[in-house]
């Protein structure tokens, strides 16, 4: 990664600004931005472009230590909607080039987060004004598979998911993790949470399989194990791998925190190195939203010894600061609060009186 001159503090004073190390890749804060789809490779090609460039670059001059991209489909029917971005083929793997090398320009860590969208795929992007629902074939969509033919509500039902199918999507996994770090990219995510593909076999609720992939908590995580053994065999092991979980689906029978932490705790002891902890996604429910409504989940799993990312409506340097300084987690995913303000972390060291701030040099007259 080239220096960039950017002004980090020399001298660590919150948990919040301290570097973290996973197998000799180090993050120069715990601050960290969350994948958040964006529905905007307008070709429907899945190649990342300028709009991919400014929204991470943004996040990476405002000082997040580490910057994961959108859910990138490993496969092209498993995107959430046609214009997701991807890395099923070399050529997204070189447009993604750009954006991490500026990404690396500011002193940031750059991830992939890797997906398949499953019995969700194939659907309308959720923008103001266009359809709700699944993009029937004649208008671009597709066909979508998952763990059982269950739909998602006011979605179209999926095919269940062959042994072949499980074999080719695991293959995807592998050769888009290889590719990513060919391009570049720092690190990987799984993503398994939201209802998608990885989900989806984990819940009760959606895999009513009676083959190995179902049944039991260990036949419904043996794809998730399946897809992280063949990721790690391609990116070796020296670089990172997150997964990201729903740790609650808030919904009586469905995948619960204490399925969550069992998934999570096997994963940690096959080698994964942070699990970022997320929720809801596989049903519509009733979900107690407030500030840091996911916490819990978080600290909950970092209880069985596996290193956690907490997110969910954490908007304050003071509450980010307290969720890593009480051992709840051990670094902040944000999200919709990074969207309003990219430079987050610069107000935050100034919030938590960390001089001087992640600036880069060409900011630094706009201080705090």
């Amino acid at each position: 990664m080239s220096d960039s001159g950017r002004n980090w503090q020399t001298e660590i004073m919150t948990e919040l600004f301290e570097p973290l190390t996973l197998r000799g890749t180090e993050i120069p804060n715990r601050i960290w931005l969350s994948p958040m789809c964006q529905y905007s490779c307008e070709a429907e090609d899945g190649m990342p472009g300028p709009w991919h460039l400014v929204h991470l670059g943004a996040r990476a001059q405002g000082g997040f230590g580490l910057i994961l991209t959108e859910a990138s489909a490993v496969v092209p029917e498993g995107r959430i909607s046609p214009q997701d971005a991807g890395i099923w083929n070399d050529d997204q793997a070189e447009s993604w080039s750009a954006v991490v090398d500026f990404v690396h320009s500011q002193g940031s860590i750059i991830g992939i987060q890797l997906a398949h969208a499953g019995r969700k795929a194939s659907t309308y992007r959720p923008f103001t004004g266009e359809p709700k629902g699944s993009v029937p074939e004649s208008e671009g969509g597709w066909s979508t598979l998952s763990a059982s033919p269950i739909a998602y509500p006011e979605l179209a039902e999926p095919v269940e998911m062959t042994k072949d199918d499980i074999a080719e999507v695991v293959a995807a996994f592998a050769a888009a993790a290889r590719r990513a770090i060919d391009a570049g990219f720092d690190l990987v995510e799984l993503h398994a949470a939201h209802g998608y593909l990885l989900h989806s076999f984990l819940s009760p609720l959606s895999n009513q399989r009676s083959d190995e992939y179902g049944g039991d908590l260990a036949g419904r995580s043996r794809l998730l194990h399946e897809i992280y053994t063949a990721v790690r065999a391609e990116v070796g092991d020296e670089v990172p791998v997150f997964v990201r979980i729903s740790a609650s689906e808030w919904t009586d029978g469905g995948f619960d925190i204490a399925e969550a932490a069992e998934v999570s705790r096997a994963l940690s002891e096959a080698g994964v190195d942070l699990i970022d902890v997320s929720s809801g996604g596989n049903y519509p429910a009733r979900i107690p939203i407030g500030p840091g409504y996911q916490v819990s989940l978080a600290a909950a799993i970092r209880a069985k010894g596996v290193p956690t990312g907490a997110v969910g409506l954490i908007t304050d340097p003071k509450q980010a600061e307290t969720i890593l300084s009480t051992g709840q987690a051990d670094a902040i995913f944000m999200a919709r609060a990074a969207l309003r303000e990219p430079s987050w972390p610069q107000r935050a060291a100034h919030v938590l009186g960390v001089e001087p701030g992640p600036y880069p040099p060409q900011y630094t007259r706009g201080a705090w």
